[in-house]
């Protein structure tokens, strides 16, 4: 099941804007630069659940490039781990579109099968490490058998590795938005909010700022399932966006100082670890050699978590200070 955050980048990709921000701005590909907006056509990916388990958090585009088409298909990855196989999936996946394709008569005069893009969107903590081409996840094959394997590759957008500098030159809104997901601080959230403000007020297209609240409330969601959140189902057409967008800057800013109090609680209980440890090293030391020479009290004080621990299973049998701390 799609989580809430799925389901806020489903409702800023199903504008056209949009995709084609996320492909101009976060990708090598030009093509679609100067492409206008009435060239874009949402597809319906439904399809895929006629065999796999259904696909509700996968966008499906196609762009009219002259007489022709080409189809960006945007797989959203918005979780903590990172799928291996994902370009066998994103390979299964366009099969099943071609088959779609072939199924309803849409290819070209030549029947011919149209060229995809294919996006992965990752906004997970860890690194991406998955393959991403197919030929990565296949055994070496035989020489005369290496041209018939399959082969599928697609582009990775890692918004959690994003260039911050790059981030913050570009003034598209997807770029915004990006800046408001990975920024903890409060006073670039001020800063990105005063931002949307001017958008908000700029913008003419009900659905799009729509969309841009179903997003803010689905990531404050997901920080903060239990806070009472301004619901874009209660906003109302020429609602009052500049007190909203308020109310959104001060939970962004409770959030962050959560966040830092956990952080603060967390780094001093592994505080009170090492103190802890300094102590049982220190008293282990005075009952089987005397009193701890300085140059060993200093090295204790400023020892980690880790080199404490082996400091103290060594002194159990270890003959002297000196050699207590000889192999580091």
């Amino acid at each position: 099941m799609p989580t809430p955050h799925d389901l806020g980048y489903r409702s800023l990709f199903a504008h056209p804007e949009l995709v084609r921000e996320l492909i101009t701005d976060f990708t090598s590909f030009k093509l679609l630069d100067e492409i206008a907006l009435s060239a874009f056509e949402r597809v319906n990916p439904a399809y895929v659940s006629e065999r796999l388990s259904a696909r509700e958090d996968d966008i499906v585009w196609r762009v009219r490039l002259g007489d022709e088409f080409l189809y960006v298909y945007i797989l959203i990855e918005c979780q903590s781990g990172v799928d291996r196989w994902m370009a066998l999936r994103m390979q299964t996946y366009i099969g099943l579109l071609f088959q779609d394709l072939i199924k309803g008569h849409e290819l070209s005069p030549g029947l011919l099968l149209p060229p995809v893009l294919p996006l992965v969107f990752y906004n997970g903590v860890p690194r991406w490490s998955a393959s991403m081409e197919l030929a990565g996840l296949l055994m070496d094959a035989p020489a005369e058998l290496a041209a018939l394997q399959p082969s599928q590759r697609y582009v990775l957008i890692d918004q959690q590795r994003l260039d911050r500098t790059a981030l913050e030159a570009n003034a598209s809104l997807l770029a915004l938005l990006f800046r408001l997901e990975l920024s903890a601080a409060p006073d670039v959230s001020k800063n990105v909010f005063a931002a949307l403000t001017t958008w908000f007020k700029g913008s003419p297209q009900a659905n799009l700022r729509r969309s841009v609240q179903v997003w803010i409330n689905a990531l404050l969601a997901r920080g903060a399932s239990k806070e009472e959140l301004c619901m874009v189902d209660s906003v109302e057409e020429g609602a009052d966006m500049g007190g909203k967008l308020a109310t959104w800057a001060e939970q962004f800013e409770e959030l962050g100082f959560q966040k830092g109090c956990a952080q603060g609680k967390a780094e001093g209980k592994a505080e009170g670890q090492v103190i802890a440890l300094r102590g049982v090293l220190g008293k282990l030391l005075r009952l089987r050699f005397g009193d701890v020479p300085d140059l060993a009290a200093q090295r204790i004080e400023q020892a980690t978590q880790g080199e404490l621990e082996r400091w103290i299973e060594r002194s159990i049998d270890a003959p002297s200070v000196p050699a207590l701390f000889g192999a580091g």
